[in-house]
């Protein structure tokens, strides 16, 4: 009788701590946060951030993973306010549902920037972009601007037409697709890959691979990378704030998750955001017009 008595004291207490919770007069938002590697690490990495966010604008701001072929379709749905995704998804949303540009992520050598690179293996033959005629090449998802469209650019405006100067072209499904490509050449599968630049540095850093494992081929011109946008009828106030909230943060900044401190930047995998105008973005503008790839594409 007494376990039974203590079970129902404690449901109540949790069914009061829930209605609690619940009753919080602060507003709910939601931030659509694009998968790269999969859904439950593009979480880990950018829960604390969200926290961050809400604690800072006073907004109870929710995190939704979402799949990079179906963002632009909910976010005209209206399913979230906010949006962090890779920069050509981002001209996307501006160009299709006027999304407002709000920072870019800093990570890596180029800081808020980010290049495309073509590779082959070392002792391959290959050592030039003329070579790619004729060959196996491997290129990350379509959708991705340093791991398909940068490279893909690259090839026509250096008289190489894919669809037609290729022995043949894939693209690689499941998770971690940036370093399946890499992975590809390296083990023989591919004679040529189209990898970010960034990645390739990452992979170099941690060990995976050896810079002496490749010939850089070519790279693209630098252009803006992942970005944070806001729909357009979110409150001008709020997206100022929001702006201003991301530029500000540096290294030491931390926020309570979960019952542990963690460093925001440090948990998001990120160096900083900073400012860009959407001028900054014209360089790819013109490699998605070039390349025929939204959202410029003429059928």
């Amino acid at each position: 009788m007494k376990l039974y008595l203590l079970r129902l004291i404690l449901l109540g207490s949790l069914a009061l701590l829930a209605g609690c919770q619940g009753s919080s007069d602060r507003p709910v938002m939601k931030i659509g946060y694009m998968n790269c590697n999969s859904a439950e690490e593009t979480m880990e990495r950018f829960q604390p951030l969200t926290k961050y966010l809400s604690d800072k604008l006073n907004v109870e701001f929710q995190a939704v993973p979402v799949d990079t072929q179906d963002f632009a379709e909910r976010f005209a749905g209206g399913e979230f306010e906010f949006a962090h995704t890779n920069s050509l998804v981002y001209l996307i949303l501006h160009e299709e549902q006027q999304a407002t540009l709000l920072a870019t992520e800093k990570r890596g050598n180029y800081g808020s920037h980010t290049a495309g690179a073509i590779i082959s293996k070392k002792g391959s033959g290959i050592k030039k972009i003329e070579d790619i005629k004729g060959k196996r090449v491997i290129f990350g998802p379509q959708l991705a601007p340093s791991g398909y469209l940068a490279q893909y650019d690259l090839m026509l405006r250096n008289g190489i037409d894919p669809e037609l100067d290729i022995a043949y072209y894939a693209i690689p499904t499941g998770s971690f697709k940036h370093e399946k490509v890499v992975y590809s050449v390296y083990f023989d599968q591919f004679d040529v890959a189209a990898v970010p630049a960034l990645d390739l540095e990452l992979m170099t850093r941690a060990g995976k691979v050896t810079a002496d494992d490749f010939n850089i081929l070519g790279q693209s011109p630098t252009f803006p990378y992942c970005t944070f946008s806001a729909r357009k009828d979110v409150d001008a106030d709020l997206v100022k704030k929001f702006r201003q909230v991301l530029v500000d943060l540096t290294e030491p900044d931390t926020v309570d998750y979960q019952g542990e401190t963690l460093k925001v930047l440090a948990s998001a995998w990120i160096n900083g955001f900073e400012a860009l105008a959407d001028s900054d973005y014209d360089q790819l503008r013109e490699m998605a017009k070039r390349a025929n790839m939204p959202p410029y594409q003429e059928f």
